[in-house]
């Protein structure tokens, strides 16, 4: 087992990965940009290093800033939580060359699986279900339009090297099909440095359901059942639930054994998660796979009562699983309360919080990094706090849901919490009723305090 892991991340994540490491008796540290200075994972971890200035790229991207902040604190593994460095395979890499273990899959797979085009060839070689759509990445406009009518439209333009909406681009017809794959190439070469575009038919009304995987280092692979993530703005989540309401006993039999096929195919080492879109017909399409821990987990963790982050240690570690699938056997719902002005079209409201109040209770969970006197950054994702409720049922839990929503008080910056509770009284999402375009059916101004 490891002695001291450095955690190359902040916020929520970073705090949550510190309370795991000191239940295991592991060291931990921390690292931090001048922004960050007073955020908790600061100071519960057991040694901190600043490691730059406010911009992401200066800190927390900064590659030989955080390998030096392993040289002196002598950690021998990092934590790389999620976003930031955690699906990057370079860095993946150099910590490898450097002897230290990075907590989760190799440089490889990481490539493998991080290209979209790459992973969706990969899984056509695995036998798991694909979009159809183009072979591989779409050269130009005149390719492009010959493939579009043979996959037939609506088709959706996307990033190979993408994620959170960026480069991605509904066609509903020919005519529109050249200024959309401008925008999208665009746009990906700004985010992602690869302007690369591969294309997939469009699935309308599509459910987001995604599949919790654990892999150890002999290539045996489990997952831990489902999660439902199709409330979502521009491609980001707003709120995820385990079990999905739109699951079948059959149909997470065939998701969760495909999953599998997927992880042991490519030999995968941690834990991850396959996403797939599911139409009306609960017809199912690999669309990525994420090689890190998700935002969500917390759901799956509720639903199974495992600690997935002690789990990506042990198999960093050389631990192999258990082997066999876990199911849910409660409803757990998790809202992220994100500090942004929902009448303002989801605006970052960053700044000081005035008084801080999180809910408590039997079956509330929140992970959050704030605090009364907090300032909030404007330089990261605007994700405060993640906000989890288990129950015996979903209208249980949508219930415990809403009371805690009612206690949950941030004064001085302006939440998501309206849109949750909101969410919570909506007929149709009481029903299980919705899919990925479900929040555009909102009227938010309606609502909006005078």
């Amino acid at each position: 087992m490891f002695n001291k892991i450095l955690i190359a991340n902040r916020g929520e994540i970073a705090l949550r990965i510190i309370r795991t490491c000191r239940e295991m008796g592991i060291k931990t540290v921390a690292v931090y940009s001048s922004a960050d200075k007073e955020s908790l994972h600061v100071r519960f971890a057991d040694e901190a290093v600043c490691i730059g200035p406010p911009s992401s790229k200066d800190s927390y991207l900064n590659v030989q800033s955080l390998m030096a902040a392993v040289e002196i604190t002598n950690a021998d593994a990092i934590h790389p939580g999620y976003g930031f460095l955690s699906e990057n395979a370079d860095f993946a890499e150099i910590c490898t060359e450097y002897g230290i273990k990075f907590i989760g899959p190799s440089a490889a797979m990481i490539r493998k699986m991080g290209d979209k085009v790459t992973a969706k060839e990969t899984m056509i070689k695995a036998g798991v279900p694909v979009v159809p759509g183009s072979d591989g990445l779409v050269k130009n406009v005149k390719e492009g339009l010959v493939t579009a009518e043979e996959v037939g439209y609506p088709i959706i333009l996307k990033a190979t090297a993408g994620g959170g909406g960026k480069g991605m681009r509904i066609v509903w017809k020919p005519e529109d099909f050249e200024n959309n794959w401008n925008m999208a190439r665009n746009e990906a070469r700004a985010s992602f440095s690869n302007d690369g575009i591969y294309m997939e038919k469009f699935i309308e009304e599509p459910r987001h359901i995604e599949i919790q995987i654990a892999g150890d280092q002999t290539g045996k692979a489990c997952h831990l059942s489902e999660r439902d993530c199709s409330i979502q703005r521009r491609h980001q989540k707003l709120v995820e639930e385990s079990p999905s309401p739109f699951m079948t006993e059959e149909l997470r039999e065939r998701m969760g054994t495909a999953a599998i096929k997927a992880a042991e195919f490519i030999k995968y080492e941690g834990v991850g998660t396959v996403e797939f879109l599911v139409d009306k017909y609960r017809n199912f399409y690999f669309m990525e796979m994420n090689t890190r821990i998700q935002v969500e987990h917390t759901v799956t963790e509720e639903v199974v009562d495992i600690d997935l982050i002690k789990e990506q240690i042990k198999i960093a570690a050389g631990i192999p699983i258990s082997g066999k699938n876990y199911y849910p056997t409660l409803h757990a719902i998790e809202c992220r309360i994100n500090a942004e002005n929902i009448y303002k079209d989801f605006r970052p409201s960053p700044g000081s919080i005035k008084s801080f109040h999180s809910p408590k209770g039997h079956g509330v969970r929140v992970d959050t990094h704030v605090y009364a006197g907090y300032s909030i950054p404007p330089h990261y994702d605007s994700m405060i706090a993640k906000l989890i409720c288990k129950a015996q049922t979903r209208d249980e839990c949508i219930a415990k849901m809403k009371r805690a929503l009612g206690e949950f008080i941030t004064e001085g910056i302006d939440t998501t919490v309206p849109f949750h509770l909101k969410l919570m009284d909506n007929e149709k999402f009481i029903e299980g009723d919705f899919n990925t375009g479900f929040i555009n059916t909102f009227d938010f101004a309606s609502d909006e305090p005078k």
